[in-house]
């Protein structure tokens, strides 16, 4: 047991950082381009901005679902790397459709896996609409005359 929640903390600790270091650079990358992003027209670059934070967050999420795959490829928990990427994007995305189950040795690492995705899922989601309020009211304020 204690096997298990030492490496499930691990596994999450590595997708985690991986988040949070790829949300930094985001940022960097919309801190760079803030003033071109401010600029008219206005609704093209919103669109560049939500198709860009989307590919992030799917970029972001991919990349967790295969640390996990990995890990159960790894500990030889599937058979197949088909099998481990299907049951970690099933856990991960918190659908559990229970039609494919861990060994008995390894199941603890399915609740951490899914925690795992939850709190990503969380923190992408609250990104997500940070990168889009902060856009949007840069733009609002280039729009308004310099008396207001």
């Amino acid at each position: 047991m204690f096997i298990q929640l030492a490496l499930g903390t691990g596994l999450l600790l590595v997708s985690i950082l991986i988040s949070a270091l790829s949300a930094l650079l985001m940022e960097e990358v919309f801190s760079r381009n803030h003033s071109w992003l401010v600029r008219e027209p206005h609704r093209p670059k919103l669109v560049l901005v939500i198709t860009g934070v989307s590919l992030w967050v799917l970029l972001v999420v991919t990349t967790g679902v295969w640390i996990w795959a990995f890990a159960f490829w790894s500990l030889g928990a599937f058979p197949t790397l088909e099998e481990s990427v299907y049951f970690s994007l099933v856990t991960y995305t918190t659908l559990g459709f229970g039609d494919l189950l861990l060994p008995n040795e390894w199941r603890l690492l399915a609740g951490l896996a899914s925690t795992n995705g939850f709190l990503n899922f969380g923190m992408l989601t609250a990104t997500f609409v940070e990168a889009l309020r902060v856009v949007r009211l840069g733009q609002m304020a280039a729009r308004r005359p310099r008396g207001d």
